[in-house]
């Protein structure tokens, strides 16, 4: 039964299902969902791997809500904007702000159910801009999916790519080396020779470029 059917017994004060965790959370931005396990939690609480089995039943219970107390973190007032398209550039570019703070939440992300009450929040917060701006039924639920697909795919392959492009000196010759390639062959790659930026590297702009071509379809669903 997922963990968020069922009610936290009271324990003793030592431990709470909040302190276990804030604890997974901490544990898994310093080892990732692969480093995570009762025993290493156990040792970061300073407990017997045991008393973590009192308030919470196992291990993807304990990832569903190291999962949605990350979640949590995307400020909903702050993100309300004058317009709904203010309102989701806000809540997007705050998501994409917790899933680099906290790596992990990309794999998750899709392979569990979102039942948390910080995660059910942040998607009726979602749902309720784009319904009050007009969506309803199959649109709606398509313009909800365009945007957490466009996100989510946005800060894995940003994650994956600072994972493995550390220096910055090294990453900038990187891409400055494939802009010239491309340039070199410009005979076979004429559109990418004169219209992608493989030089740039600024993961921010690129974001919210992304993010505005995604908007704009939603807009052009609200204008038909």
């Amino acid at each position: 039964m997922p963990v968020w059917f069922e009610e936290e017994r009271p324990r003793r004060p030592r431990l709470s299902r909040e302190r276990i965790t804030q604890a997974a959370v901490a544990l898994l931005d310093a080892e990732g969902v692969g480093g995570l396990s009762m025993r290493r939690l156990a040792a970061r609480l300073d407990c017997g791997t045991m008393s973590i089995y009192e308030y919470v039943a196992s291990k993807e219970d304990l990832l569903d809500l190291a999962l949605d107390a990350a979640l949590g973190e995307i400020d909903l007032a702050e993100a309300a904007g004058p317009t709904w398209r203010d309102t989701l550039t806000r809540l997007m570019s705050r998501s994409r702000q917790v899933m680099r703070r906290h790596p992990w939440i990309p794999a998750l992300l899709g392979t569990r159910p979102l039942l948390g009450p910080q995660a059910l929040a942040r998607s009726e917060r979602v749902y309720a801009v784009l319904n009050e701006a007009g969506l309803t039924g199959p649109q709606l639920l398509g313009a909800v999916g365009a945007l957490s697909s466009y996100v989510n795919g946005f800060v894995l392959t940003e994650l994956s790519w600072r994972s493995r492009h550390r220096d910055p000196a090294e990453e900038s010759d990187l891409r400055h080396r494939a802009a010239e390639h491309i340039a070199r062959h410009a005979d076979r790659y004429p559109v990418l020779t004169r219209h992608a930026r493989l030089d740039m590297g600024d993961f921010e702009e690129g974001f919210l470029l992304g993010l505005n071509v995604v908007l704009d379809g939603i807009e052009t669903r609200l204008n038909q």
